[in-house]
């Protein structure tokens, strides 16, 4: 399934932000095995703080700013990987064997491409993932997010479902698409 449509992302009922009006992702997968996600955050960018441009590579933290992230898994299957797309540039790719259970000998094989495009009523973040830095499975469940950090400090957690009474994008609750991958 490739969403033609994006698919909207809603903010925890604990962070409401009144400076984003939507945010909107589109999951693109190629026949490679990739597959691009298309953030679009509408918001008033004066109200929010993007990270200043750093050299493209792998960061850990880019979910205390700003930060785009998926949550992927195979279906029925424990073990999941979590991403953070950074405004930046920057990014972080994590194997978890089980609910935030962090394998720390896992490496990224390779390197999500991050293109960032400001735009006058927020930004757009496309961000590609490798078929390599994607669990195995043919079947996968996704949890897509974004933290939005505003001007004053204070943060927002965006997802297309939340399962708990404070933001964890961890919980299976969160990967609410399914997305039956091809590829040749």
């Amino acid at each position: 399934m490739s969403s033609v449509i994006p698919l909207p992302l809603i903010a925890h009922p604990a962070t409401p932000c009144p400076a984003v009006s939507a945010i909107a992702v589109r999951v693109m997968p190629d026949t490679a095995g990739a597959i691009t996600l298309r953030y679009t955050v509408t918001a008033d960018p004066a109200a929010i703080r993007l990270p200043p441009a750093a050299p493209a590579g792998p960061a850990d933290g880019l979910w205390q700013h700003t930060c785009c992230e998926a949550f992927i898994a195979g279906k029925d299957c424990s073990a999941y990987r979590e991403y953070n797309f950074s405004p930046s540039g920057q990014w972080a790719c994590y194997r978890f064997t089980g609910y935030r259970q962090r394998d720390p000998a896992f490496t990224a094989s390779s390197r999500p491409p991050i293109v960032l495009r400001p735009e006058a009523d927020g930004f757009q973040l496309d961000a590609t993932l490798p078929a390599d830095l994607l669990p195995a499975s043919q079947t996968l469940v996704i949890g897509l997010s974004v933290v939005i950090e505003a001007a004053d400090g204070s943060k927002s957690y965006w997802a297309l479902a939340h399962g708990a009474s404070q933001p964890d994008f961890h919980l299976r609750q969160s990967f609410a698409l399914t997305l039956h991958r091809t590829t040749t």
